[in-house]
């Protein structure tokens, strides 16, 4: 009797040994308690100015700063580059898909195949058109349409005592992107009851500068009697401005000009006098895109539209409160 309750105690005390070993590497393995980095893949659609360059930097400085692993890769202005892009990001089975999409159509195969893999997609920038829109979680950017419609009401504001019509020139963005369409409608939105002003030329200089001053001096041959420039980004622009000052005339003064972005170079036009109008369109928004990354990453859900807060800079406002853009 007492050898088979010596022999029990010892079976357990064996095994309550053998617990107390094995207990914290149990734990010191258990997944819930290791951190996983996030891993997301961003496209960029190109570097085709100071706006898009400051962009790509705020995403990748945000990202270090969240302790967020980045796959970045520029797409050079071709929609193909970002296709392949996407679906290298689907192949290394990134937990999230951001990227800013050089035009709205032509991306459902392969948003298709992203959700086909179970990684969420976030537009940043630019919005896409697609036939079934839980191909991507949301978007993060500006509101094009509200910039079309500001562009508008200050050119109501500062003509508003003119008698004449109002003859107006447009350099737009690229054929079939976001931006371009929004800020086009925004702005003929205002405009459209006031038959004082008319659009009289429209044309594409792709948001280059190079062919913003390309264009703008086929403008300035074509239209007589331009009395104002709306240049959908800073980049035409200032293209744009090089032409009329070679063509003998002032920019700001014989010509209103306004722009969209909100570059260091267009604030600093606007305090030389020839820039009227810049409706900011904010590329620094790299912290609310890992915000959301993160969001995405963990299953949760997030609003369908972010937008940045944003503001107006006119040759009214005293500029010297605005700090370095920092693009």
């Amino acid at each position: 009797m007492l050898r088979r309750l010596f022999i029990v105690c010892m079976v357990c005390l064996f095994f309550a040994s053998f617990a107390c070993v094995t207990a914290p590497q149990e734990a010191e393995a258990n997944p819930q308690e290791e951190q996983k980095t996030i891993v997301l893949g961003f496209s960029q659609l190109g570097s085709e100015s100071a706006w898009r360059n400051g962009n790509s930097r705020s995403i990748q400085e945000a990202a270090e700063r969240y302790g967020i692993q980045l796959m970045f890769k520029n797409a050079l202005q071709k929609q193909e580059n970002q296709i392949k892009a996407i679906r290298s990001f689907i192949a290394y089975q990134v937990d999230v898909i951001v990227f800013a999409p050089i035009v709205e159509d032509g991306w459902d195969n392969v948003l298709a195949e992203a959700k086909e893999a179970g990684i969420p997609v976030l537009l940043c920038d630019r919005y896409v058109n697609v036939k079934d829109e839980s191909l991507f979680a949301g978007f993060i950017g500006s509101d094009f349409v509200e910039e079309g419609r500001r562009a508008a009401q200050f050119l109501l504001d500062r003509t508003r005592y003119f008698d004449a019509p109002v003859r107006i020139v447009e350099l737009t963005g690229t054929p079939g992107s976001s931006p371009m369409q929004g800020r086009a409608e925004g702005f003929r939105e205002l405009l459209a009851n006031n038959p004082k002003y008319e659009i009289v030329q429209t044309i594409s200089g792709d948001f280059l500068r190079s062919k913003g001053k390309e264009k703008m001096i086929e403008l300035l041959r074509s239209v007589p009697n331009i009395d104002v420039l709306f240049s959908h980004n800073d980049s035409m622009t200032l293209g744009a401005i090089e032409a009329i000052e070679e063509a003998g005339l002032r920019p700001g003064k014989d010509i209103i000009i306004i722009s969209v972005d909100g570059e260091q170079a267009a604030i600093d036009a606007i305090r030389a006098g020839k820039i009227n109008c810049v409706v900011e369109c904010t590329p620094l928004m790299g912290d609310r895109v890992m915000e959301l990354a993160i969001l995405l990453a963990m299953g949760q859900p997030i609003p369908r539209k972010t937008y940045n807060i944003e503001r107006v800079f006119t040759e009214y406002d005293d500029l010297t409160l605005v700090g370095e853009r920092g693009y």
